[in-house]
């Protein structure tokens, strides 16, 4: 055993202890050392890793997003992908994969089958030949139909000990509520009626990480998929991990200990694989999944995308270079993944503390009135709240006075920031296009957030990015020459140094990248804005145009533009 092993070994078993401190000791330790034998390799002394570089852009998507008569989804994404996007992404995130039963694919009813509609175990693995692979680890919930729940229901071990049971009765008032449905769910078993906790719907039913079968059952499951050929992990909505009542049941220390015990084994087994969190939560809370370098590798910068949203529609970018004047340094090992849509809806609890609670309602309203939903959560109080707008990006950042390059340059400005920023970009796959509301899929299930989750023919697909006469063409063609300069510049390193610049005009966004190799300028506003009323700190004479959607610069910003630009 080397020193390092030995070394870590000791901190998984401290953190065993810590969560369960009423097991036997000898016993936790006994089941882990057996466990990390069945999976480890001979050891090696390992170098410093570099996990990430200027070249990482992450596309997200669902397995299932195009589809072809004769094919599986997953190979007819293969192909699209090494097309259209080679040399252009490096990881393809893919949302969960496996059978499911609700919220198109986050209800899990297992953990080890690539779901029948999405193509099987080959096709994923010869995705990864070509491309690094994320996957989504659903740890937190599983399906009320799935095989657990099932046996659970039945009474059998060991899943009839794999969930939480509370009485109806039992106070919750301090529970933290992403969602406005009931936290307990009655359902029948062999015993007769029980409540079973379910924080995000009765379809997903929580599991209980205080016994530690659920934990070594989820340690065997994240190294199955690396196995598979995960390279980045997922923890999918981590921060209700673990529960104790008369706390608010988010980010609870306890939580913060299992994903330090994650990194931990997978620094024994497999350390080049990456742990993300997911934590749709504001700013300070986010970035406490960084721990001390020992949980995390990546956090989600949660507060971009409505940030950007709030600052190009009011044409004010004042608050957006405050929370990045004052973002937290990162390691070496640690990074921010920017994004500006996914597959959920556009977070509002992010905003919480950044702008006011009436701005957060107008962007609610905004939303409404682009035929998109609001997603609300329930408040301590009782009360509900805004907690995400459920629309595309796209048609989120129109405004009613637009014509349609109005709204286009909008959108590629918020496109921009967001490949500039420190970080690792991830562009979700409806993004690459800028595709409207697919309010025919909403009127057919009824679900919000089937706005922003359209699928497509892979024929009918290629057929409108070909049509000049559509936006999405134009925006598809021009969001790849983005992606191919923003790869190629070592300045757009994810951990380079990021200055940002205070401007005389608040309606323009302006950063540094690499100690002012690249100079990055945003117009957020809808009229040209001059030079010479910005009073930069940096000689622009010292810059050449390196990208831009606009005409190089002349003595102004063009109206909703960006200018990437190089020293030299």
């Amino acid at each position: 055993m080397t020193i390092h092993k030995h070394h870590v070994l000791n901190r998984i078993f401290s953190r065993l202890h810590l969560l369960y401190p009423n097991a036997s000791s000898t016993l936790l330790e006994r089941r882990m050392r057996a466990f990390i034998e069945r999976f480890e390799e001979d050891q090696r002394e390992t170098e410093e890793i570099s996990y990430w570089d200027e070249r990482d852009i992450f596309l997200i998507t669902y397995a299932d997003m195009l589809n072809q008569s004769d094919k599986t989804p997953v190979s007819v994404l293969h192909e699209f992908a090494r097309e259209e996007l080679n040399g252009l992404i490096s990881t393809i995130h893919l949302l969960p994969f496996f059978p499911y039963s609700s919220d198109d694919g986050f209800s899990v009813k297992n953990y080890r089958e690539v779901d029948e509609n999405s193509g099987e175990w080959y096709d994923i693995e010869r995705l990864a030949q070509d491309f690094k692979l994320m996957f989504d680890f659903v740890l937190n919930h599983t399906s009320a139909k799935g095989e657990w729940f099932q046996e659970f229901l039945r009474g059998v071990a060991p899943e009839r000990n794999y969930f939480i049971t509370l009485h109806e009765d039992t106070d919750l008032s301090k529970v933290t509520r992403p969602r406005s449905s009931p936290l307990l769910t009655e359902v029948n078993t062999n015993k007769g009626k029980k409540h079973v906790w379910t924080t995000f719907s009765a379809d997903q039913v929580d599991l209980d990480f205080s016994n530690p079968d659920v934990l070594f059952v989820f340690l065997d499951i994240m190294l199955f998929y690396v196995e598979k050929g995960a390279d980045v992990l997922r923890m999918d909505a981590i921060a209700y991990l673990w529960k104790e009542l008369g706390t608010n049941c988010i980010h609870h220390p306890k939580t913060h200990v299992v994903v330090k015990l994650f990194r931990d084994l997978l620094e024994i087994i497999s350390p080049e694989t990456i742990l993300i969190t997911e934590t749709n939560v504001p700013h300070e809370e986010n970035i406490s999944y960084f721990g001390d370098n020992d949980e995390a590798h990546i956090v989600y910068q949660f507060s971009l995308p409505p940030l950007l949203l709030h600052g190009l529609l009011n044409e004010r970018a004042d608050i957006i270079t405050k929370w990045a004047a004052e973002l937290t340094d990162t390691t070496p090992q640690q990074t921010f993944l920017n994004f500006t849509s996914s597959h959920d809806g556009i977070g509002m609890r992010p905003l919480q503390g950044l702008i006011s609670d009436e701005e957060i309602q107008a962007l609610a309203n905004h939303a409404k009135k682009n035929a998109g939903r609001i997603s609300m959560k329930r408040n301590s109080d009782g009360s509900e709240s805004p907690y995400e707008l459920n629309i595309t990006y796209f048609d989120a950042l129109k405004k009613d006075s637009d014509e349609l390059p109005q709204t286009v340059a909008r959108f590629l400005v918020s496109q921009s920031v967001m490949l500039a920023l420190k970080g690792i970009p991830a562009v979700y796959f409806n993004n690459l296009f800028g595709s409207t509301n697919y309010l025919s899929g909403f009127t057919h299930t009824g679900r919000a957030r089937t706005l922003n989750r359209q699928k497509w023919n892979i024929h009918n697909l290629k057929d409108q990015l070909k049509n000049d006469h559509q936006h999405m063409g134009n925006v598809f063609s021009f969001y790849k020459k983005m992606l191919k300069v923003r790869r190629d510049e070592q300045a757009f390193h994810p951990n380079a140094d990021q200055r940002v610049i205070e401007t005389e005009n608040n309606a323009v966004f302006a950063f540094t990248r690499d100690e002012n190799t690249i100079l990055c300028l945003f117009n957020f506003s809808e009229k040209p804005i001059a030079i010479e009323e910005l009073s930069l700190d940096t000689d622009l004479n010292d810059y050449q145009l390196l990208f831009s959607n606009n005409s190089d610069i002349q003595n102004e910003l063009a109206p909703l533009s960006f200018y990437w630009m190089k020293k030299g």
